[in-house]
């Protein structure tokens, strides 16, 4: 999927949000553990339930490769059932080199076509350059994560003055263009978002840890929205168990609702 259409897709259903598939054998409804691939049952009926309301979605690849041969039958199976104009984001985090590289861009892009991957940097450009020589595809470099270890390496100061995530944020975009490349900036992390658009004004960010993690929209799209909106947001776990009974997929309905309609409300500051 091109930039252009993925804008396309927010304009039209005036929602950033994207669905993260982080589907858990032990967490869906019981009732679905009588079908036959219960995680394929559960993501079909998630997708049906959010696909107005969202334009992208976020397999977290180790739910699925966890189960061995059928889970990548499963993730295979889901993909195939997504709509066609709605934006698919392996979670993968992938980041090793050469031929690798390589073989795991082959892997996301062609045998499973992903539109992107996530991808961590850390050893360099032969890391991520691969992902970008795929047309109409995207890396989706992890720039500042959400999670408690962010602050064991992310925010080391270097000689230069600035932060180790900014340093990897200037020289990664420097890589590709905001055609081709994302940024994964964690929710938690808003306040910093006034100084990562300096360094990167236009490219997407994936945003997670909206929700359940305690990130708040609001701020999010204070200091992060584009001309272009320039934001998917994610929401795994407060969509996917938003209720847990013959009537979940209703309850993934409702929320998936109020947090485009905010959206919506949000896309009027542009």
């Amino acid at each position: 999927m091109t930039r252009k259409e993925l804008i396309e897709q927010i304009k039209k259903k005036q929602s950033f949000l994207c669905v993260g598939l982080d589907s858990d054998l032990e967490k869906i409804p019981q009732h679905l553990l009588k079908f036959e691939d219960p995680i394929l049952e559960f993501n079909k009926r998630i997708i049906d339930a959010t696909k107005d309301y969202c334009v992208a979605y976020k397999p977290n690849i180790a739910f699925y490769e966890s189960m061995g041969e059928q889970g990548w039958r499963t993730l295979k199976a889901t993909l195939d059932y997504i709509p066609k104009d709605i934006f698919t984001i392996a979670d993968a985090k992938r980041g090793d080199i050469g031929n690798t590289a390589n073989m795991y861009a082959k892997t996301f892009f062609d045998t499973y076509n992903f539109d992107s991957v996530t991808i961590a940097p850390y050893m360099g450009e032969d890391s991520v350059t691969p992902f970008l020589l795929h047309q109409n595809k995207w890396g989706i470099v992890l720039g500042l994560t959400s999670n408690k270890g962010a602050f064991d390496f992310q925010f080391s100061e270097l000689k230069s003055g600035e932060l180790l995530y900014e340093k990897v944020l200037k020289t990664t975009a420097s890589w590709g263009t905001d055609e081709n490349l994302m940024f994964v900036v964690g929710a938690t992390k808003a306040e910093s978002l006034g100084s990562i658009r300096k360094i990167i004004p236009s490219h997407f960010l994936l945003v997670p840890g909206v929700g359940a993690q305690g990130g708040s929209l609001a701020e999010v799209c204070k200091y992060g929205l584009t001309a272009d909106c320039g934001l998917l947001v994610n929401s795994s776990r407060g969509i996917l168990y938003a209720g847990n009974d013959l009537h979940f997929a209703e309850a993934s309905t409702k929320v998936a609702k109020e947090i485009q309609q905010e959206m919506s409300d949000l896309l009027q500051m542009i």
